[in-house]
């Protein structure tokens, strides 16, 4: 059951996020259920390979350099999902944060309660 509200919570968070930023288009609620699912199975299966390859970047970078595998991420995801649409890097790369920080909040309200 947690997982399916933290899975809706992203996808609003995806929601609230292309209205806002401009180079960031879903096409709707269900597009952005998708990309939540989406974007939950490359941070499952795929973000921890490219840690693991990119590893003395990343510490070269003190952990900076995972932002730019986030926004790899949400890079591929677009490329996997017709109804999601980011326009470049560096749109990717405020999408990622600012979803990661809309996240976090709505999350800790849910397990406030």
């Amino acid at each position: 059951m947690n997982l399916i509200i933290r899975i809706l919570l992203t996808a609003v968070a995806v929601v609230i996020l292309a209205k806002f930023l401009p180079g960031v288009a879903v096409e709707g609620f269900t597009s952005a259920i998708i990309v939540a699912i989406v974007l939950g199975l490359l941070n499952i299966i795929v973000k921890p390979i490219l840690v693991i390859l990119t590893l003395p970047i990343t510490v070269v970078t003190l952990g900076l350099f995972l932002l730019v595998i986030n926004a790899c991420i949400i890079l591929m995801a677009n490329s996997f999902i017709d109804g999601f649409v980011v326009d470049g890097f560096w749109i990717a790369l405020l999408f990622s944060l600012l979803l990661s920080v809309l996240e976090s909040i709505m999350f800790s309200v849910l397990n406030k309660d």
